[in-house]
């Protein structure tokens, strides 16, 4: 795991598109894993831009995102396939059929979840997994006491998490109790993942994450065991890690031929 203390969110953001564009240059058809909220956003509007400014093209990339409320439709303004055809695809030129979310209207939950995994199989795996963590230590919808070699599955939220997303509702009871979100190990079958946080209420969390034991009570922990994990934070996200001095004085000190990497 690398940890990267940026200057700003601002700052974090252009760091992880410059890694996105550099494996579009590398791989136009790359499979991205994607996430919705505003912690990716200045990560997308990055992405936007650098589309715009002819620096890359999505045409022939394909992206699976991290997960969906069960229960609505993509049309709802709460769901997350609205999220993101509102907020990154349709400002891009990836083609819509080369765009996957979970169904949330699935009437067979366990039948969608394993076309899913297979979809995502048959694509060649996904290259990049763009990350956030909740406040509790999970990604995607991968609560506290998630099995870390779980797939792509339902979810029951914890209140905490229902209150933390109540903002895109109209109140807390109409935040759905279910959710369908890829599992930890098909997050980890990535080929690299990057996490980005933001904020002091991350910084307990993160330094869970990046410094504690690994333990499904910590879903994020996990990253601790990839061989390519980036986690991109600003000051205050990194306020609670002991190390912090160190991380940063390894980021300033790659050998060149790694910098970039």
């Amino acid at each position: 795991m690398e940890v990267i203390i940026c200057e700003s969110k601002e700052d974090a953001a252009r760091k992880g598109a410059a890694m996105v564009v550099r494996l579009l240059r590398e791989k136009p058809d790359t499979v991205l894993g994607l996430a919705t909220g505003s912690t990716p956003l200045g990560l997308y509007h990055e992405l936007i831009r650098a589309y715009k400014d002819k620096e890359i093209s999505f045409r022939l990339a394909r992206a699976f995102n991290l997960d969906e409320y069960a229960g609505i439709g993509g049309d709802h303004p709460a769901s997350y396939r609205r999220f993101m055809q509102e907020n990154f695809f349709s400002r891009i030129d990836i083609a819509p059929e080369n765009c996957f979310i979970p169904d949330g209207l699935s009437q067979d939950i366990p039948a969608c979840c394993a076309r899913y995994e297979e979809r995502i199989r048959q694509a060649g795996g996904i290259d990049l997994q763009i990350l956030g963590i909740g406040g509790d230590g999970h990604i995607g919808f991968n609560e506290p006491g998630s099995s870390l070699a779980s797939r792509t599955r339902i979810k029951t939220l914890t209140s905490r998490t229902r209150a933390d997303n109540a903002a895109d509702f109209s109140s807390e009871e109409e935040v759905p109790k279910h959710v369908i979100t890829m599992g930890v190990g098909t997050i980890m079958d990535a080929r690299t993942l990057v996490l980005f946080a933001f904020g002091e209420r991350k910084a307990s969390a993160v330094a869970l994450a990046v410094e504690g034991p690994v333990t499904s009570m910590v879903p994020a922990s996990i990253l601790q065991m990839h061989p390519r994990a980036k986690v991109f934070l600003d000051e205050a996200a990194a306020s609670g890690l002991d190390r912090a001095d160190y991380y940063r004085w390894v980021y300033a000190n790659k050998p060149d031929w790694q910098a970039d990497t």
